[in-house]
């Protein structure tokens, strides 16, 4: 039987391939994750019972799996790495392009993480603080006791100072240049009279309106249908029904589909975290207690950071000030979690290193940062530890805050968006979803379709992109009502991409015209577009693409 279970394993292993990755040679590799290694125990089991033939083997698996229930997991996690690692390259083409195609936006990346890298270490030679120290245990019991009243400690921070602002950020993208360009630039490219100014292939109307298809006048959506003025038996309760279904199959494709119509909010938690493939299994309470235990002994300089932007932002908002201690809970916990580390693989940026303490210059004690070993460190090599909090990050957290009431939960979703979604808002990149297309975007999408009101705003000193650039990095958090940012982010989240903040962007100004027509400087402008709490999200979307004449 012994035997006969080990040829039969064998085999598991060379069919396993077959049945469930078999993808075109050029493919990026995708990693096996906690639930084909939980899977993979069961189906050897199964491999001793006698009614199991080796010539029948891969039926008996597939079977296997759809009884057990297996197959909707693993398609699920095979569906969710998809979403998020880039497509096939050229099988010649070096690691740098996967991350980045384009040589320029790699060198303007890595000169910005110079320019944060001199910030932070300038701030620790101030202030004579280490990057990371365990923390003494009188300390450690301090903060185990306050873990869910942080919110009530007040520490100095005024010697801290946020690395950098959106407003920083933009001015790296307006100096960005495609050297190719330099000399002889084409003429269609000189005729953009925007800020940002690299030849990036963005969309027109046309291809937005069949990107977002969905969105259209004749397709229902919560957001609009769902008023008081419409009887909710006409679309609401039959959306319902249907994802009430969808989250019954648990399938991940079929919620990203359903999700483009916006989703109700009785289900929106359980739907996102089916799209992002979290399953609150009691090891991911396992991991995240560990993540807090090494908040509890290890104290980073990024913690004060983290400490300074929640108080700066989110605590002073109307919406979220009652979850600072949440927003501390998560924002702590994420610094630690090396596991974000894996997100380098795609992002334009670096993956983080520093010194072991005492061993600056010699590269054997290069560590990534976090470090696993906690020994100290002195300085940061080549690039900033891990991701560090600019001003306003804490606003990526702030509006999950409404969905999950469990800080494991809530860690778990956040860190999804961030390695998936948010982490290209302040990478420089040519992706699609990346700023600097979402930049360019906008403004070609003012200059083709309001070019009176971009050429008046540009006349005046009030370029749009100055204006709309906070919005876009922050993917409108802080800015819309909640329940409206959270119909933004179901359509983010259903169609796997950034795009549509270019878009709500656009489609603000076009709603605000007539005002801004009115204005004749700069702070005119940002006192028109100073209030966007009471806009609805869902009608701006669809008058924009779909009654403009295009």
């Amino acid at each position: 039987m012994l035997e006969r279970a080990n040829t039969n394993a064998g085999a598991l292993h060379g069919c396993y391939g077959g049945l469930l990755l078999r993808y075109p040679t050029d493919h990026p590799v995708i990693p096996w994750g906690s639930t084909t290694v939980l899977c993979l125990p069961l189906a050897v089991a199964s491999l001793q019972k006698p009614e199991i033939r080796l010539e029948s083997l891969k039926e008996d698996i597939k079977e296997f799996f759809k009884i057990s229930g297996w197959e909707k997991k693993l398609q699920n996690a095979v569906y969710s790495e998809l979403n998020v690692y880039p497509l096939p390259s050229h099988p010649a083409a070096p690691p740098e392009h996967l991350k980045e195609p384009l040589v320029y936006m790699r060198k303007a990346q890595g000169s910005w993480e110079k320019r944060i890298l001199k910030s932070l270490n300038s701030m620790c030679t101030e202030l004579s603080i280490p990057l990371a120290r365990k923390r003494p245990v009188g300390q450690q019991k301090e903060l185990l006791n306050k873990w869910n009243e942080m919110g009530t400690d007040e520490p100095d921070l005024s010697l801290f100072r946020p690395v950098y602002a959106p407003k920083d950020f933009l001015e790296v993208l307006i100096n960005l240049r495609n050297p190719n360009y330099e000399n002889g630039d084409s003429l269609s490219f000189r005729t953009h009279l925007g800020l940002i100014q690299v030849p990036l292939k963005v969309k027109d109307i046309p291809d937005l309106k069949e990107c977002f298809i969905e969105l259209g006048l004749n397709t229902g959506q919560l957001g609009i249908d769902d008023s008081t003025q419409v009887p909710p038996e006409l679309f609401e309760n039959e959306h319902v029904r249907i994802g009430q279904k969808v989250l019954a199959e648990q399938d991940s494709a079929a919620a990203q589909q359903y999700i483009r119509q916006g989703s109700p909010t009785a289900l929106r938690a359980e739907l996102w975290a089916l799209i992002l493939n979290i399953s609150s299994q009691p090891e991911d309470i396992l991991y995240y207690e560990q993540l807090k235990a090494n908040v509890i002994q290890h104290d980073l300089l990024v913690d004060s950071l983290i400490y300074k932007d929640v108080k700066l932002t989110a605590s002073n908002d109307d919406y979220y000030f009652v979850f600072e201690d949440y927003l501390y809970q998560v924002l702590l916990c994420f610094s630690r979690d090396t596991s974000v580390l894996g997100h380098f693989a795609y992002n334009s940026a670096s993956p983080p290193k520093s010194y072991i303490r005492g061993k600056l210059g010699l590269e054997e004690y290069a560590v990534f940062y976090p470090p696993n070993d906690w020994l100290g460190v002195d300085h940061f090599f080549k690039a900033w530890p891990g991701v560090i909090p600019f001003h306003g990050f804490s606003m990526y957290v702030a509006p999950l805050c409404f969905l999950y009431h469990e800080p494991y939960k809530l860690y778990q979703t956040f860190r999804e968006m961030y390695v998936r979604f948010f982490f290209r808002l302040h990478s420089i990149s040519s992706h699609p979803s990346g700023i600097v297309s979402l930049c360019l975007l906008f403004e070609t999408l003012l200059q083709t379709y309001l070019p009176q009101l971009f050429y008046h705003l540009r006349e005046i000193g009030a370029q749009p992109l100055r204006i709309s650039f906070k919005w876009m990095v922050r993917a409108f958090s802080g800015y819309l009502a909640t329940d409206q940012l959270l119909l933004l982010w179901d359509r983010i989240l259903g169609y796997n991409s950034l795009e549509i903040l270019a878009v709500l962007a656009a489609a603000v100004f076009a709603f605000r015209a007539v005002n801004l027509m009115e204005v004749t400087s700069l702070a005119a402008a940002e006192a028109v577009l100073a209030d966007l709490s009471t806009l609805k999200v869902m009608p701006l979307l669809q008058i924009f693409l779909f009654a403009t004449i295009t």
